[in-house]
């Protein structure tokens, strides 16, 4: 219990809240990028980033002289998301206009889709008996191996890793699960190699291309405006 508040009081600080919001895009960011995102100065950030490399929340990489700042493992990423679903919803409507806002409607989560088009997808890739839904897992069915080989996607290799093939994640503007692990990741992947969707610049919001929703129709029989 003691550890469980010590890394709750380590998440909870409001400096440390935006460090952490911030890599939900998946990428490292420097010192100075996360003291702009979190508005710190320059010795606060640096006590604020120790404190998280510390507690192995945060882990740092070094290339040439610059020391880039990412999340230490995946479950972190997971724990910022679900935390976000935790805000009362009217207090979500004030600040998020959901239907038109460009992040809830379709963003990265860390390295996986999230977002109204996100938890759209895992709905139907399991209302076509691709996914099966666990309480704590996503298993790909034989239906669904056969289907992720169609469009590019080879699951034998996530029997490999040591990561969760297959994971539930609570969406935090949707308040359902979106999919996460090897093959969350591998999916956005291929939906971004593919120009099925674009990065929007400084944001986590992605943009479904014509091309993405005609493949995302012809395959999953989804329409998005």
């Amino acid at each position: 219990m003691k550890e469980l508040e010590r890394v709750a009081a380590l998440i909870g600080d409001p400096s440390r809240v935006k460090i952490l919001w911030a890599l939900l895009d998946g990428r490292a960011y420097t010192a100075t990028e996360l003291s702009i995102f979190a508005d710190l100065s320059r010795p606060n950030i640096s006590m604020h980033l120790s404190k998280l490399t510390d507690a192995d929340i945060l882990k740092v990489s070094c290339q040439g002289r610059h020391r880039y700042y990412s999340y230490s493992r995946m479950e972190v990423a997971y724990a910022i998301e679900a935390m976000g679903a935790l805000v009362p919803a009217p207090e979500l409507k004030k600040n998020v206009t959901l239907r038109n806002d460009p992040v809830s409607y379709c963003r990265s989560c860390y390295d996986h889709l999230a977002g109204k088009v996100g938890v759209a997808i895992t709905d139907q890739l399991i209302k076509k008996d691709y996914l099966k839904s666990f309480p704590d897992r996503f298993e790909i069915t034989p239906a669904g191996i056969i289907f992720f080989e169609r469009i590019g996607i080879d699951t034998r290799l996530f029997n490999s890793q040591k990561r969760t093939i297959a994971k539930p994640c609570l969406d935090w503007t949707e308040r359902r699960f979106h999919l996460a692990g090897s093959l969350g990741s591998s999916l956005l992947q291929k939906l971004l190699k593919e120009d099925l969707m674009r990065r929007t610049e400084n944001s986590r919001a992605l943009q479904i291309t014509f091309k993405g929703k005609k493949e995302l129709f012809e395959q999953l029989g989804l329409e998005f405006n």
